[in-house]
């Protein structure tokens, strides 16, 4: 049928007019003839019936006139049987549709439910019986809290919250999520982006309404992150949203700017006071080491000077034990033994020898140090043989030397022996 129109359009008799009539060969050209256009469409449409003759010229039989009214509905309603067969084709076809692999579609009857059809091609009931929504479950949806596009468009509402301490904080998150369920997405959302950010701010209020303002600001930042991340989630799902929250991202938490400066000092105290606790705390590992070494170290020392007085009072006793024992055994022997030792160390420190004598009442005085010094001198030329220098050593006193042993008793000469005896048994008598 198309194709006839447009065959007639080609005619080279289409628009020619010449002499009232449209068979003439005239070159005039003006609108094309509408009843020759529809005389040629009607003959085109009956030959495709098996027709022959056309409106408007009689046909063949001398009952032309009568069956032209029939023969013209016939025509007409086998028109309108292709065109609607067509028609048909093209609503059945408009059924089919194609489902990506990231995508579900959901099938709709009525606008009720029906299925979730899997990626490929798929066909449904045509439009208006049967509907379908294509939803992509791998896409990732981004939602901003407190803030829109970037974090200086700040949305004070969403961002403001109050913390255990009571302190407000200004903070800035978004949320990523993706879809699950593409049935309970369609059906129990009415706008899944409002859904997610009401869920979200309310898990986090909660968080922050919990916690202290410096664990919100600085150490608590990821920990706050994931539980608003689980909060979030168990709300979304107590609520059949089909959503899941893939991500929580933290991007700025800070006091308001009303109160900007007086935060940062009061930051910078603390950070001044936790130096200063450090420094202290440096200094004391320092010292403290020291002094308990040093305490270890008198310890030590007392307990080796109590453990020498011990053993030498010990010692002392013990020797007067003895000396007791060989006392009770010879008095006399040991009296002069000991007075002996006794000069023996007096005459050890002192460098000059005082001796009383009887005949006279002057103190005769030994220069010990001057005798050593003598004796001291000409000892190197004794050493190598020279008789000179021995025979003027002094024969009369052994040589005494500062420090060491004073000379025996029997060294002296036997005036002092004598006069030592005699004194010795005065003081028996006595």
């Amino acid at each position: 049928m198309i194709s006839g129109i447009l065959m007639s359009l080609n005619d080279p008799k289409w628009g020619n007019r010449g002499g009232g009539d449209n068979r003439g060969g005239g070159d005039n050209q003006g609108p094309p003839d509408l009843e020759e256009l529809w005389r040629d469409f009607n003959r085109r449409l009956s030959g495709m019936f098996g027709r022959s003759g056309g409106l408007g010229n009689g046909g063949s039989g001398g009952d032309g006139g009568n069956r032209l009214p029939e023969m013209n509905f016939r025509q007409f309603g086998g028109g309108i049987g292709l065109i609607a067969a067509f028609a048909a084709v093209i609503w059945l076809a408009s059924g089919f549709y194609i489902v990506d692999a990231s995508q579900r579609g959901i099938v709709l009857q009525f606008g009720r439910f029906i299925e979730a059809t899997e990626p490929g091609l798929r066909w449904r009931m045509p439009y208006p019986i049967q509907t379908h929504e294509l939803v992509n479950l791998t896409g990732v949806r981004t939602v901003e809290i407190g803030y829109r596009g970037s974090e200086r468009n700040k949305v004070l509402k969403e961002a403001l919250m109050l913390t255990d301490d009571e302190n407000i904080v200004n903070i800035q998150f978004a949320v990523q999520y993706i879809l699950k369920d593409p049935q309970q997405y369609l059906f129990n959302n009415r706008n899944a982006d409002d859904s997610v950010i009401q869920a979200a701010e309310t898990a986090v209020r909660e968080i922050v309404g919990k916690s202290k303002m410096d664990f919100v600001l600085y150490e608590g930042r990821e920990q706050v992150a994931a539980n608003a991340q689980k909060l979030t989630q168990d709300i979304l799902d107590r609520y059949a949203t089909g959503i899941q929250v893939s991500k929580v991202t933290m991007q700025n938490a800070q006091p308001p700017e009303q109160v900007q400066s007086a935060f940062d000092d009061a930051v910078k105290a603390g950070q001044d006071r936790e130096r200063q606790k450090n420094e202290g705390q440096a200094y004391a590992n320092d010292v403290i080491p020291r002094a308990r070494g040093a305490a270890s170290r008198l310890m030590e020392e007392a307990d080796a000077h109590k453990n020498r007085v011990v053993a030498q009072a010990e010692g002392d006793a013990s020797r007067f034990k003895q000396i007791y024992a060989e006392y009770a055994k010879a008095p006399e022997v040991t009296r002069q033994r000991m007075y002996l030792e006794t000069m023996q160390q007096v005459f050890t420190n002192s460098s000059k020898v005082l001796v009383d004598t009887r005949s006279s009442s002057n103190l005769l005085s030994l220069p010990l140090d001057k005798l050593i010094q003598a004796t001291a001198a000409q000892a190197p030329a004794a050493a190598v043989g020279d008789p000179a220098a021995a025979a003027a050593r002094p024969a009369q006193m052994p040589a005494v030397v500062e420090g060491a042993a004073p000379p025996r008793p029997d060294a002296l000469s036997g005036e002092a022996r004598t006069r030592e005896s005699t004194r010795n048994r005065e003081r028996g008598d006595r």
